[in-house]
């Protein structure tokens, strides 16, 4: 059921051939039926090992020190959400995982964050404690933003768009960066082996360079999955979001984090998750309403959808 998934390359849609670019949107679209493409990139490794061993080295840190750097009021949107908060919407029980969150700092006065309080918020980085840090968090999520612009350009083909469709109400919006730790399943209050349940994120696309264990389940129409996808090549998965703007053409993309009931040590995975400025109106695309795909959703502001699924998880404080 592995090759329910595709391995494309995005340097290819970007410097190849009418036929080559043709063949990685047809594989992208494809894949996608799944909510999942797998996908060469041009990253540094040397960049992402970096990042990944200064997270490490934050989430080593005692539990008080973690907690200095709770993003209060941010809904777990910026710094530190620590163990057994965040739930899926399916779920009672919380996700056996910590988090670190960042994004893009939108200066004082800028219209977004005069409109949207509760959504753009300074970072908070433990800089303290780990030199370097702040540099290092901030020129990720810079640089994976692009790279998930760059992605968003071959779906927007693929759609029959403009291929710069997603470049008009991307850029500036209120995509966040995340470093999700699992701490040791033995280490957990149950025994269910699930570290984050069944779940689609709420957003555009998500990218995931990598994670330090195997755990990552996709769900498919044949069943659960592993991701598995080839080395040093990233994963993207699909949002509530485009599902809403393509009318269903793409689906979300379900998945879920579980260890092996023998597995032991921790997991950790840093993604981004790639939304549109909250202003943006989610109504579905022309090109995506057809007399045998008639309009399924009714317009929203991006900003309503990600309230009403913050709720949902139990990231909005004070309720």
């Amino acid at each position: 059921m592995t090759d329910l998934i595709y391995d494309v390359d995005l340097l290819a849609f970007e410097n190849g051939s009418t036929a080559t670019r043709n063949a990685v949107v047809d594989g992208v679209m494809k894949s996608l039926q799944t909510g999942f493409v797998y996908s060469a990139h041009d990253i540094s490794q040397t960049f992402l090992d970096d990042v990944y061993g200064k997270l490490g080295e934050f989430f080593a840190l005692t539990e008080e020190i973690k907690a200095s750097v709770v993003g209060k009021g941010t809904n777990g949107q910026r710094g530190y959400t620590g163990l057994l908060v965040e739930t899926a919407a399916i779920s009672d029980t919380p996700d056996w995982k910590e988090m670190m969150n960042w994004g893009q700092d939108l200066p004082d006065g800028h219209p977004l964050r005069v409109r949207y309080p509760h959504r753009f918020f300074d970072n908070l980085f433990p800089e303290e404690f780990i030199p370097g840090i702040s540099k290092t968090l901030t020129e990720f999520h810079n640089q994976i933003l692009e790279l998930q612009l760059r992605f968003l350009r071959v779906i927007a083909t693929g759609l029959g768009c403009n291929e710069d469709l997603f470049d008009s109400f991307v850029p500036g919006g209120a995509s966040l960066s995340r470093a999700i730790h699992y701490p040791e399943m033995l280490l957990a209050p149950d025994s269910s082996h699930i570290w984050a349940e069944e779940h689609g994120d709420i957003n555009l696309i998500t990218a995931l360079p990598r994670s330090t264990a195997r755990g990552l389940q996709i769900k498919t129409d044949e069943g659960w999955i592993d991701a598995s996808p080839p080395d040093n090549n990233l994963i993207i998965n699909t949002g509530i979001m485009l599902e809403h703007l393509t009318n269903g053409v793409i689906p979300t993309g379900i998945h879920r984090v579980l260890a092996e009931p023998n597995q032991t040590g921790d997991r950790l995975s840093i993604v981004q998750f790639c939304h549109p400025t909250p202003w943006t109106v989610l109504s579905p695309l022309a090109s995506c309403i057809t007399p045998d795909n008639p309009q399924k959703y009714a317009a929203i502001t991006a900003a309503d959808r990600l309230d009403q699924v913050l709720w949902e998880i139990n990231l909005v404080e004070d309720q």
